[in-house]
């Protein structure tokens, strides 16, 4: 029977969903790990199974998926954990492992995979509600690349302006990781082998699994639907802009959106007023779900991203939102990530919010240097905010952290990955 499959880049990493994945399996009957294709989730999904002398069965298989088909029931019956690797692939499965898990709630039962979000496909008949819990894998942070902590979010939550770090990156490094994302082929890859696998991936991506979820009857419109989107990564989502652009009905430009959110490819950072203001705008921004695909479909590499000319705020800014996005799988605290934006033209590029309403805010700037102007919007919270603002950071490329008043600070944007967890009172 295959187990762990070798790693792209020689070796494997640590995830740190895998604490998470652990956790759910102990008290939770079916656990799903959902996220893009080629992410890691078969590894990860793998090492869990050999560990605890799982059955592994991958759907990806043309054999196991007629079996599957065949007899759903006899397909899940085990004593043991059982591994399904992408499970969308056969989504009536869920309801032969919703009969099991019923006769049989012991926990850790099931661990199942996905490559899409299978609460949106119209063909899954029943979700498991209660049954299920679902933890989302995206590609490797910088702090997994690295093996650094990768724990700013817990850290500005406990510190807020006490947060302090030093950096030694440079902007070149910046750019380096922006280029290179976090698919492990990609990750193991440089030039245009990197760009190549890219390339291959999202047309895969297009003409698998958007396929396999809805019938799209505008391929190619799809494909240059991708690159607009990446060329307004950190940009307002505006659907009827984008359909005038391409000559699509908006109904049709936010259903082929939503299929793009489903498989992964995007995510859409929902607007955050809590009634601050009337002026906010309700319009979603939108980041790709890895900055190496965001690049590569605009023609951009380490070399043309480096020239003063090139704009490299945008993707810079989308790749810190989805560095965050993936901390907030495994962080202590628990937050949601939003964007503000108001009618007046005032913008916070990132708005965590915890459960008790305590807010870090954070604006990204692409340069190494900062001006008491980049913290416009900052301001504009804290007025609003009082106390519940705890926080306002300007992440930029520069090397030291610097005061801008007692609540604001500019921090390095390795930050992101370098920060340590802070200590628990004794």
């Amino acid at each position: 029977m295959p187990r762990v499959p070798p790693s792209p880049i020689g070796r494997i990493l640590p995830r740190r969903a895998a604490a998470v994945v652990e956790q759910a399996l102990a008290d939770t009957r079916v656990v799903l790990v959902n996220g893009a294709r080629q992410c890691g989730k078969s590894t990860l999904a793998a090492e869990i199974a050999d560990a605890r002398n799982g059955q592994w069965r991958s759907l990806d298989r043309a054999a196991t998926r007629q079996a599957a088909s065949f007899d759903p029931t006899e397909f899940v019956a085990n004593e043991d954990l059982t591994v399904i690797d992408e499970i969308q692939r056969v989504p009536e499965l869920l309801l032969a492992i919703k009969e099991s898990v019923d006769s049989d709630p012991r926990p850790g039962r099931f661990l199942l995979t996905g490559s899409a979000r299978l609460l949106s496909m119209r063909a899954v008949p029943d979700a498991l509600p209660g049954r299920m819990e679902t933890i989302e894998l995206w590609p490797l942070s910088q702090g997994e690349i690295d093996d650094k902590p990768d724990r700013f979010v817990d850290a500005a939550f406990a510190l807020g302006p006490q947060l302090r770090h030093d950096s030694e990156e440079t902007r070149s490094g910046y750019v380096d990781r922006v280029v290179r994302g976090g698919f492990p082929v990609a990750v193991a890859r440089t030039g245009s082998r990197r760009e190549r696998f890219l390339d291959s991936y999202v047309a895969g991506i297009v003409n698998r699994d958007v396929i396999q979820l809805s019938e799209i009857e505008r391929g190619p419109q799809m494909r240059a639907l991708i690159r607009l989107v990446a060329a307004r990564s950190g940009q307002l989502l505006v659907p009827g802009a984008l359909g005038s652009e391409l000559g699509l009905p908006q109904p049709t430009v936010k259903r082929y959106l939503a299929l793009l959110e489903e498989v992964f490819l995007i995510k859409r950072l929902p607007a955050w007023s809590r009634n601050l203001s009337a002026r906010a705008v309700g319009t979603a921004k939108v980041a790709m779900v890895d900055s190496g695909i965001a690049a590569n479909l605009l023609g951009l590499d380490a070399s043309s991203l480096g020239r003063p000319e090139t704009s490299f705020g945008p993707l810079l800014e989308g790749f810190t939102a989805m560095e965050i996005a993936r901390q907030l799988t495994w962080s202590e605290q628990r937050a949601e990530m939003y964007h503000y934006h108001t009618k007046d033209h005032v913008e916070v590029d990132i708005i965590l919010e915890n459960r008790r309403g305590q807010v870090v805010a954070v604006e990204v700037k692409a340069g190494s240097t900062v001006r008491a102007e980049d913290f416009r919007g900052l301001r504009h919270l804290a007025a609003r905010l009082g106390d519940d603002l705890l926080v306002g950071i300007v992440l930029y490329t520069g090397l030291q952290t610097l005061p801008f008043g007692p609540r604001f600070r500019a921090i390095p944007l390795s930050v992101l990955w370098e920060a340590a967890a802070p200590e628990s009172p004794q």
